[in-house]
């Protein structure tokens, strides 16, 4: 990945690479991209599709696939023990991102981010194709530890106001502002009230990337943060609207600068701000 600087550049892939070994067996690329009908309309070759509502959560209640489950997501897209699983998709890789998060929250390891994603793919003019790649099913199932400390729920968040533990609100600075609710994917993920957790610093997450969807390097990363009083000596929390967003802040924050004690909150603003009584502030 070159002069980067971070603390653990094995989570990206870059393009060259990954174009290199489409034929290897023990990779995996799937795309997971905001517009599910992207990967119909053209992806990496030999790359599967995943879904990020219908395949990574429960199809009852708001939660994620349990191990087992996602267990057989893997083993469905042909995942066997020496695989190791790519993620890629478009703007900035933010939903592939998400993946990620849900997959070592639940304690699958060998995976990576395609640095740059769709776009920086695209930008290269390498290969992209409409053809659906049937992988044999494998007998794979989720053997690693669990890594709830990567997650924030809300009792903790709510716990954590007025502590020493830094909020960082990646959504956009109007969103941040209460001046509006960013338009739902679905119905049931909108909020009730406008605003931000009182405290938080707003870094939208996107200040994270390059034009060309890579991932800033490490000095340039700790800056962005440290302006704000985001540094590795504090417990950070970061949200959004639905915790996308805020996974690729996590993946900027935890694998890339290794700071210690970082969590998403996945409930992020759709739950905190149809909270009753919850403290928020306006501007």
């Amino acid at each position: 990945m070159g002069n980067t600087g971070y603390s653990h550049p094995e989570t990206l892939l870059d393009t060259g690479w990954l174009a290199a070994h489409l034929d290897d067996g023990t990779v995996r690329v799937i795309d997971v991209d905001e517009d599910t009908t992207a990967y119909e309309q053209g992806h990496i070759p030999r790359s599967v599709g995943w879904h990020w509502t219908k395949d990574l959560h429960t199809a009852v209640g708001r939660d994620y696939l349990d191990r087992d489950a996602l267990g057989q997501l893997l083993a469905a897209a042909g995942v066997a023990d020496d695989t190791t699983v790519v993620l890629y998709g478009g703007n900035n890789n933010w939903f592939a991102a998400y993946a990620y998060w849900i997959l070592r929250l639940r304690g699958f390891n060998k995976v990576k981010l395609l640095d740059g994603g769709r776009k920086k793919w695209e930008l290269e003019g390498l290969e992209m194709t409409q053809e659906v790649m049937d992988h044999p099913r494998t007998g794979f199932t989720v053997t690693g530890q669990e890594n709830p400390q990567f997650r924030a729920l809300r009792g903790e968040v709510l716990e954590g106001l007025g502590s020493a533990a830094r909020m960082v609100d990646v959504r956009s600075p109007e969103e941040y502002r209460g001046e509006k609710l960013a338009p739902p994917h679905l119905p049931q993920e909108q909020a009730q009230v406008p605003g931000h957790i009182p405290g938080a610093a707003n870094i939208p997450w996107a200040q994270a990337a390059n034009d060309d969807g890579t991932f800033k390097s490490a000095d340039e990363l700790k800056e962005l943060y440290a302006r704000q009083g985001i540094t590795p000596d504090r417990e950070i929390i970061a949200y959004c609207r639905i915790g996308e967003r805020s996974s690729h802040t996590w993946f900027a924050l935890h694998e890339l600068l290794g700071y210690p004690d970082v969590k998403n909150y996945d409930g992020s603003w759709t739950e905190y701000g149809s909270l009753v009584r919850a403290p928020v502030e306006m501007g």
